[in-house]
């Protein structure tokens, strides 16, 4: 009879196996991986840093970013913001030209930035999706912004009619509350001295499109959804602490300090959603109509959706869950974009005083002092123009990313799976070769004829991004502008206050770091 071998040894030998194979998985995804992909990338005639274990480039990327955002710029003529903004990324493309790629981490991220590669990774959206995000960011939130595949094609489906323009159109109202109540302040503080005060006005932006969002998405349950905006503005700074650091496997089970109070914020404002949901479902049964405003919309269209595909099919509407994770990303997309463009204009408007006084003309001479209306907002020809340089030269978010899952030819090269493209939207806004030598210059004249002349039909100008997953909010975002800018116009002019120090600094958004102190004069 042959021998058995003794059970403790068989046991031992597979939690050998068990131990050995994944120690190899480990240092696949820690080393050989990596060197893997930087090879082929080489072999291409890519250049960039050798990879650094685990890291990548992402320290030296920390060190000067710190380094850039201690140093203040001179504020002059030239926005040549690109070197303080996104040192690293100028840094990579000065040393290694266009052709370039940089390490986040363990991934490699090549630069695209030529219209027609950019146009190809923005329309193509099976063969570049958006990175997953980390668990912890997404708690931050979910939405159309981070889906892909049928679920995004649904809640695209879904969403559209919540934002378009006869919808806009009703909403007008709650903007003009936020808004009215801004100004109203401002007055209050120019009165107490005298003709003119000295404002940060980033601040008070900032509460008037959280003000619009809230009212806009929440209608009478405003009140609440202020609330839900204050957890999500604090889940927002511990999101950005955990995306500037590496992402370690199993990290977010660990109960440290951070973890808890994201999961605890988390567990409040679907608790608060969830009530706020629930009070209009049962107002439906009830016969009521639905309100006017984003959730009201977009629940009315859900209900369209499932009744028209079927209360059956799984692809059909979205849950409570994804309601909520929709209510979420419309705080992100609709405060933090608009104020940011709004605070921006403002610093170039007191830069050029002589593009500040054609826009006030123009308000002047669509409403005069009267309320501006819907129909007037659309037809502002240089708030237009001054809006889309504002967007060009300071783009809300200053680098898009996509993945690329599976081995994909893009122009020349013919990138491995596990590889990230990187579209740096500043750097290609601020390109003198796509832009001419005046490129770092505020120029809103070079939009009188629309973005296609400016961009010679090249895709070289995307704010709200493009292709498919172009923003469904940016209608919403420009009506909202216009009317604030509007109304600026219409009450004070204004000038840079002497303690202005310019420092544009990326957040999650491009923001001024020290605030925007603009001393308003009453007109």
């Amino acid at each position: 009879m042959a021998a058995t071998m003794p059970t403790w040894v068989a046991l031992s030998l597979v939690f050998v196996s068990i131990i050995v194979r994944w120690l190899w998985s480990v240092l696949d995804w820690l080393w050989f991986k990596p060197k893997k992909l930087e090879r082929c990338l080489r072999e291409q005639g890519l250049k960039g840093n050798s990879y650094k274990f685990l890291y990548g480039d992402l320290k030296e990327n920390a060190a000067l970013l710190a380094q850039a955002s201690s140093n203040p710029m001179n504020l002059s003529t030239s926005h040549d913001i690109v070197p303080r903004v996104t040192p690293f990324d100028d840094q990579t493309m000065k040393t290694y030209g266009k052709d370039s790629f940089l390490w986040i981490g363990t991934s490699p991220m090549v630069n695209i930035t030529n219209p027609e590669d950019v146009k190809v990774v923005l329309t193509k959206r099976d063969d570049f999706p958006k990175p997953e995000s980390s668990p912890l960011t997404k708690l931050l939130a979910q939405g159309i912004a981070a889906y892909e595949g049928e679920k995004w094609a649904k809640h695209r489906r879904i969403i559209n009619p919540t934002f378009h323009l006869e919808k806009l159109k009703g909403m007008l109202p709650a903007f003009h509350q936020s808004c009215d109540e801004m100004i109203q302040e401002w007055e209050n503080s120019v009165s107490k001295g005298g003709s003119s005060c000295e404002l940060d006005v980033f601040p008070s932006l900032q509460h008037l499109t959280t003000d619009v969002i809230s009212r806009t998405t929440f209608g009478s349950s405003y009140q609440e959804g202020r609330k839900i905006f204050e957890l999500l503005k604090e889940q927002e700074g511990h999101a950005l602490k955990a995306v500037h650091t590496i992402f370690i496997p199993g990290w977010r089970f660990l109960p440290t300090k951070m973890n808890k109070r994201m999961k605890q914020i988390d567990k409040e404002i679907k608790g608060l959603l969830k009530g706020i949901i629930n009070k209009r479902e049962q107002a439906i049964k009830a016969g009521e109509a639905t309100k006017n405003d984003l959730l009201g919309a977009l629940m009315e269209s859900n209900l369209k959706d499932i009744q028209e595909h079927g209360k059956n099919n799984k692809n059909v509407g979205m849950s409570i869950e994804d309601v909520i994770e929709e209510c979420k990303l419309f705080y992100f997309a609709g405060q933090e974009t608009t104020s940011v463009l709004l605070v921006w204009t403002m610093i170039l408007l007191c830069q050029n005083q002589n593009w500040q006084d054609q826009a006030r003309q123009e308000v002047l001479q669509v409403f005069g002092s009267n309320k501006p209306h819907f129909d007037g907002l659309t037809h502002l020809k240089v708030v237009n123009m001054i809006f889309l340089e504002v967007l060009r030269l300071y783009p809300p978010l200053v680098m898009m990313s996509r993945t690329v899952p599976k081995k994909t030819q893009l122009a020349k090269f013919s990138l491995p799976a596990g590889v990230e493209v990187g579209l740096p939207t500043l750097l290609i806004h601020h390109d003198k070769e796509l832009w001419g030598d005046d490129a770092n210059e505020y120029k809103p004249e070079r939009f009188s004829e629309g973005v296609l002349k400016a961009t010679k039909g090249q895709l070289s100008f995307f704010p709200f991004g493009a292709g498919p997953r172009i923003c469904v909010g940016q209608n919403f975002a420009m009506i909202e502008a216009k009317l604030a800018l509007s109304l600026i116009l219409q009450h004070f002019t204004f000038e840079l206050s002497p303690s202005y120090t310019h420092a544009p600094s990326s957040l999650i958004t491009l923001q001024p770091q020290y605030g925007a102190p603009i001393i308003l004069h009453k007109r």
